[in-house]
């Protein structure tokens, strides 16, 4: 009996020991599971943090935003594409410039399917924060800054047109909202009008001031993903490889056409070229005044064309503008081919430039100039002008070989014989003189006594003379 009841204690002790294990077992195995995971995602950031590799494009925005300016970019992300670029990186100092010309831009920058990231490593200042706002992630240089897009018209002053505000407004409200930026620090940047009292963002605007953003404190308004000192440092904080970066540059032809555009520099070759070719068309016989003219030109347009403002259109009104002027010069129309000249030669300048208003603001500063200059070379140069063809100059003087006739007014009066027949006019001897005459009408023989009765200037007036 003993031995039966030791043996069910045995059993008992047998069963509670496999289930306490059981109990163990399944109590550890979610455990072993999240080791597991941890270890699986520890694995997969292990994998993650080794940097993506492949071409990184570094384009830079350097100068003033206009046309030339976008021809460029265009080039850099069509190059970016072509080798496969996994970043751009839009490299950033500008004062700002056209705003119709950022807008193309900061649309290409947003459509782009390669990611890019906007590296302002000086001013992003007022087009320029739009074309950064745009980008998938801004990265400030210490002691860089973004925002003051207020518009301005040429002159620098403030444009207050409230159609053209809120316009621009509204596009830099959408770039900052695109990456979740607060979109009244855009507003902010634009209209003066507004106040923000964003004090948790550190922003603190008043009436009447434009908000504009050092790197430390966009990164706290969070117009800032980073703050690096150089686009290299940029590129690595973003998980990118440095082993294959690649730096867009300017060519010859776009370094040149970049200074051709400069504002001053077209208005003085416009006066060249005015100046030249008129002086060549007024006072020819120099060459030198019309080629350098026309060089003036050829660069105003070669200028224009590279930067992407000046299209075929503009050389062929030029050239006909020229042509039409030149054969007014010859082929008299009354005006009509020299006005045709004019108008195209005007249409073919301005269209070549970036804009309309700028354009007929240089062309009347050149056109002023070269009429000081035109006028001078023509008053020091008159004896060679091309209205000498025009005027009748040469006097018929002995030195020329020209004797002048002498009015016979002694022979008034005078009595002689005709010498052939007057029917009305012939020759007489008059005063021992052969001398051709005229009657009043009458017929007079020959070898019958005359008389002269009128003399006006070389015309002798004879009648017969009856005693």
């Amino acid at each position: 009996m003993c031995e039966g009841v030791n043996i069910l204690g045995v059993l008992r002790k047998i069963v509670l020991v496999s289930i306490t294990n059981l109990l163990i077992f399944l109590f550890f195995i979610p455990l072993l599971a999240g080791v597991n995971a941890a270890g699986s995602v520890a694995a997969s950031d292990t994998a993650n943090s080794k940097p993506k590799s492949g071409p990184v494009f570094i384009i830079p925005v350097d100068q003033e935003i206009e046309r030339g300016l976008q021809r460029f970019l265009e080039r850099g992300f069509e190059e970016a594409a072509n080798y496969g670029a996994v970043l751009i990186v839009l490299e950033i100092d500008t004062p700002g410039g056209l705003v119709d010309t950022a807008e193309e831009i900061g649309a290409m920058v947003r459509e782009s399917p390669i990611p890019t990231v906007a590296y302002i490593k000086g001013d992003a200042a007022s087009a320029g924060s739009y074309i950064a706002l745009n980008a998938n992630k801004i990265i400030m240089k210490p002691g860089s800054m973004i925002g003051s897009a207020s518009l301005v018209d040429m002159t620098g002053k403030a444009v207050n047109d409230a159609k053209l505000v809120s316009f621009w407004k509204s596009k830099m409200v959408g770039a900052a909202a695109l990456n979740g930026r607060d979109p009244e620090i855009a507003a902010g940047m634009t209209d003066s009008n507004i106040v923000v009292n964003k004090p948790e963002l550190g922003v603190n605007k008043a009436k009447g001031q434009i908000i504009a953003l050092t790197s430390d404190q966009a990164l706290k308004a969070g117009y800032t993903d980073d703050i690096a000192d150089t686009p290299e440092e940029a590129i690595s904080t973003l998980g990118y490889s440095l082993d294959d970066i690649l730096r867009v540059k300017h060519t010859g032809a776009e370094k040149m056409s970049q200074f051709l555009t400069n504002p001053i520099i077209m208005t003085i070759l416009l006066f060249i070229g005015i100046a030249g070719v008129v002086i060549e068309l007024l006072v020819p016989g120099f060459g030198a005044p019309g080629i350098i003219g026309l060089l003036a030109f050829i660069l105003y347009f070669f200028g224009n064309y590279v930067a992407g403002f000046a299209g075929a259109e503009t050389w062929l009104l030029f050239i006909l503008g020229l042509v039409m002027l030149v054969v007014e010069l010859f082929v008299p129309s009354f005006g009509i081919l020299g006005i045709l000249g004019s108008v195209s030669l005007i249409a073919g300048v301005v269209r070549a430039a970036y804009s309309f208003t700028h354009a007929l603001f240089s062309l009347g500063i050149a056109f002023a100039a070269a009429t000081v200059v035109i006028i001078i070379v023509a008053i020091s140069f008159k004896e060679r002008g091309i209205w000498n063809r025009f005027i009748l100059a040469d006097s018929l003087t002995k030195e020329r070989g020209f004797v002048p006739v002498k009015e016979k007014i002694t022979l008034l009066g005078s009595k002689g014989t005709s010498l052939t027949s007057l029917r009305p006019a012939g020759t007489a001897i008059i005063e021992g003189e052969r001398i051709d005459v005229v009657t009043e009408g009458s017929f007079i023989d020959a070898n019958l006594p005359i008389v002269v009765i009128k003399v006006e200037g070389v015309r002798i007036v004879v009648k017969e003379f009856k005693e």
